[in-house]
């Protein structure tokens, strides 16, 4: 594996530096970007799902006609099939989905959320099917994540992280809302998910760890 080389020269090269991993399966190689560096875990940070996040803010507020930035909404867990749509907190300017339509006049259904989630799943596999890859959103969301940490912004991004006692889900490197600063991941943010979007966030973690299990890493 190419990491186990790179990572620890990295870390001789510059002690006192922020790891940030691109490559996919992005959550299994943060971990492991981690394990060989010896940094604390704040230090490395994997691009997780920042671009499934954007994607997924920019179809809601195209499906219920607001500015995206005015939209709040994530996709935790897994960059990748089993990642998970936190509708239950996706709101407009703090005012959930279900009651900004209620205000604006507008029907709400469950069934153009499934579809929006799955066009932004499945959004990478068009792109490289058109395009053969995704280079120009892939360096947007690392030059936010380099922004965020470079001018010590303190901003709540998507990004992959080492998780320990997450209401149960440990020892393993999966997207959720981060602080991300200066000193790299700040915080993790508790997210009052509902009961669905716990069950899709474990059955993500236990994927992710099984595919972990299988990296011959120090410790394992």
């Amino acid at each position: 594996m190419i990491f186990r080389p790179i990572v620890p020269n990295l870390v001789t090269a510059n002690p006192g530096g922020i790891l940030l991993i691109a490559t996919n399966p992005v959550d299994v190689l943060r971990y492991t970007a981690w394990r060989l560096s010896g940094l604390p875990k704040e230090r490395v940070i994997g691009s997780g799902t920042i671009l499934d996040t954007a994607s997924f803010r920019f179809l809601l507020s195209r499906h219920f006609g607001t500015d995206p930035r005015s939209l709040q909404a994530h996709i935790i867990g897994e960059h990748g099939d089993s990642e998970v749509p936190a509708c239950s907190l996706a709101n407009v300017a703090g005012v959930r989905l279900r009651d900004f339509c209620s205000i604006s006049g507008l029907l709400y259904h469950e069934n153009p959320l499934a579809a929006i989630f799955r066009d932004t799943r499945d959004a990478a596999y068009h792109i490289i099917e058109r395009k053969g890859a995704a280079y120009y959103a892939v360096a947007a969301g690392l030059m936010r994540i380099v922004e965020a940490i470079q001018r010590d912004q303190h901003t709540v991004l998507s990004v992959s992280s080492v998780i320990h006692d997450y209401e149960g889900i440990t020892d393993v490197a999966l997207s959720l809302p981060c602080t991300v600063g200066r000193r790299g991941i700040e915080q993790v943010l508790k997210l009052p998910l509902s009961q669905d979007e716990w069950e899709g966030l474990r059955q993500s973690a236990m994927l992710l760890k099984a595919r972990i299990a299988e990296m011959d890493l120090p410790g394992n």
